[in-house]
């Protein structure tokens, strides 16, 4: 009988898949991991499994929330310049920025890298980004898992998701729907530039214009389009949970896929509606260049990106001019664009 390993014998190795570059990988993170440490979670890797101690994050009577979310075919960009560095800071925002939405601190971070072959370097670069946009959060990157999986990708391709966990007391659960009044404020907080929402078709711009990656952005001086568009996701975490627990705000919506005309009514009742003052903000250029590069319409505009506003607040006029206050004290670009009206 031949031993396990003998020369006739097949490997997972053969097959195309490298455990020892997978665990040169985990090797490589664990101080990526270690950095991002906060009260409750020690953030270490290996394990099965990740504990978080509430208590020692300070709650009293929590609920969990949980997020997940990818980073969807902004990838392209990063595969095809092989920019790895900042797309792992636009996973950690999908998840948390949707925790926010619930008025919910994040907790946790676990990420899911899937690729043909694993390169270690890609690899490490990617969740770098990962560990950076925890840091942004405040959030523990706990763990993940990859996964090399010969035929299901191209030879350079890798997927992407991400699972946040988040705590929020009882008592400061996001939208505060019964609180909700027609003359409500709503404030806008800018994006960085799209974000991480309608690639396929800013991808599709971009083959319209005749442009290629390398080429000049003509909304950015002095930036290449691939470095405009890898703009990673901003993330709002630490400027806007304050206000959240202070009870100055309503609700708020993270403005991702849907645009400014889906996603705004997620967090308001049935009886009301988001409605905006377009003077209220200008279109950042990239938009701009997009709309009328593509010939996309204003509607279609605003149903695929979020158009210069990546974060909306819902708060009563009374308190409207303190919570913008103390949002641009806090250095966000925040500025009042709209207000809930009665649905018709």
């Amino acid at each position: 009988m031949s031993e396990p390993g003998s020369k006739s014998g097949l490997t997972y190795a053969a097959s195309g898949v490298d455990i020892d570059a997978g665990e040169a990988l985990v090797d490589a993170i664990k101080p990526l991991a270690k950095s991002t440490r906060r009260a409750g979670a020690e953030a270490s890797l290996g394990g099965f499994g990740a504990l978080f101690d509430l208590r020692a994050a300070g709650y009293d009577d929590p609920l969990i929330v949980t997020t997940t979310d990818g980073v969807g075919t902004k990838l392209k960009i990063a595969i095809e310049t092989h920019r790895h560095d900042t797309v792992g800071i636009d996973l950690v925002a999908m998840c948390v920025n949707d925790l926010l939405a619930q008025g919910a601190e994040p907790l946790m971070f676990l990420d899911y890298y899937a690729t043909s072959k694993l390169d270690v370097d890609t690899a490490k670069r990617v969740v770098a980004g990962i560990a950076e946009g925890c840091k942004r959060a405040g959030c523990a990157l706990v763990g993940g898992e990859t996964a090399e999986m010969p035929g299901m990708y191209g030879n350079d391709d890798y997927d992407l998701a991400g699972f946040s966990v988040g705590a929020v007391d009882r008592n400061k659960v996001l939208p505060r729907m019964d609180d909700m009044r027609e003359g409500d404020v709503i404030i806008g907080l800018a994006s960085s530039g799209p974000h991480s929402n309608g690639y396929s078709l800013i991808r599709k711009v971009i083959e319209v214009s005749g442009l290629s990656w390398a080429s000049d952005a003509p909304f950015a001086k002095g930036l290449s389009l691939a470095q405009a568009l890898l703009e990673p996701t901003r993330i709002y975490i630490k400027t806007v949970l304050p206000l959240m627990k202070s009870g100055l705000i309503k609700g708020g919506a993270h403005i991702t896929g849907g645009g400014l005309i889906e996603n705004p009514d997620r967090a308001v009742p049935d009886h009301l509606t988001a409605t905006f003052d377009f003077d209220g903000w200008e279109f950042p250029p990239v938009f701009k260049w997009l709309m009328d590069t593509g010939n996309i319409d204003k509607h279609e505009m605003l149903r695929t990106f979020n158009c210069g506003v990546g974060f909306v607040l819902y708060v009563a006029p009374k308190d409207a001019d303190a919570v913008l206050a103390a949002l641009l004290n806090a250095g966000e670009d925040a500025f009042i664009c709209g207000q809930l009206a009665a649905k018709t």
